[in-house]
């Protein structure tokens, strides 16, 4: 149902590095690129997730509320994204671990704070 999501960023270039490494570990590449504006995802791939400078000038902002969910393969890849993360700028926002019976996930922000996180269901 979701083709993509998109995130208000301050400094392109400072987020690009820190979701260039999430997605090299998630086997995904830069699919589109514009003056103020990157996507990573795959064309015919799952959602995908833009970064871009606000449209109308303002200074992007983090939408309380708001976070993106990175699916991963195992509980490994939810350490390595969040490990990642947290090497490239990000903050931690709760170490991976269970969250219930069925549900694993690491929780961390990006260097302008948006919210993410790496899961594993089931």
């Amino acid at each position: 149902m979701i083709g993509y999501v998109t995130l208000g960023t301050n400094d392109l270039q400072r987020a690009a590095r820190f979701y260039d490494a999430i997605a090299a570990e998630l086997g995904v590449p830069r699919m589109m690129e514009f003056d103020g504006f990157i996507a990573w995802g795959k064309p015919d791939g799952g959602a995908g997730i833009g970064l871009t400078k606000p449209f109308d000038g303002n200074a992007a902002t983090v939408g309380n509320g708001v976070m993106v969910a990175l699916e991963a393969k195992d509980k490994d890849q939810v350490h390595r994204l969040y490990d990642i993360a947290l090497a490239n700028g990000g903050t931690c926002e709760g170490p991976p671990g269970p969250r219930g019976d069925t549900f694993y996930a690491g929780y961390f922000r990006d260097p302008d704070g948006n919210k993410l996180n790496a899961f594993l269901m089931g």
